[in-house]
């Protein structure tokens, strides 16, 4: 719990990903939440039971884009806080996410899709100021490792799972 409570701050921005605890264990709770969460969203979405390949192939490329980013940085040795920061982000704004989701597409109206929106803004605010951190860039620079992260995680895991399937 006391992990929990620290890395919280993330969701408010006021700490670095680099001040946080170095855990494995945290980690790998981290990335057997965000699995067990994604394939529960995409398998909601889709009614396939493909959709747990694409959120293998996402897990796989989210850790590639974050061990590719610190290698080049040269600063792999951060690995573990970082991608607990990341995957810890993206598991809280799953929890808000699904509820959010449901409402939207059943009461379709704009507020619903406002608020899916305005989640899916934070997120990714989240993880550039986590890049942003980690990599003690500037905030555009933090925007844009985010843009990158999200459509290499996403949509290159979309992608290979429509090319290995279709």
């Amino acid at each position: 719990m006391v992990m929990i409570n620290q890395y919280l701050a993330l969701c408010w921005f006021a700490v670095s990903p680099l001040e946080l605890p170095r855990s494995t264990r945290f980690f790998k709770n981290n990335l057997v939440f965000n699995f067990l969460i994604f394939s529960f969203i995409h398998f909601n979405m889709t009614d396939d039971i493909e959709s747990i390949s694409e959120v293998i192939i996402e897990t796989l490329l989210n850790l590639g884009f974050i061990a590719l980013t610190l290698l080049f940085n040269r600063s792999m040795h951060t690995f573990i806080q970082v991608a607990s920061a990341v995957l810890f982000c993206e598991n809280i704004v799953a929890i808000f996410l699904i509820p959010i989701m449901f409402w939207a597409t059943v009461s379709e109206n704009w507020w619903g899709y406002g608020t899916l929106g305005c989640v899916l803004v934070w997120v990714g605010v989240m993880i550039a100021a986590v890049f942003k951190k980690a990599l003690r860039i500037n905030a555009l620079a933090g925007m844009v490792m985010s843009l990158f992260y999200f459509l290499f995680s996403f949509g290159g895991g979309f992608a290979i799972n429509s090319f290995l399937t279709g």
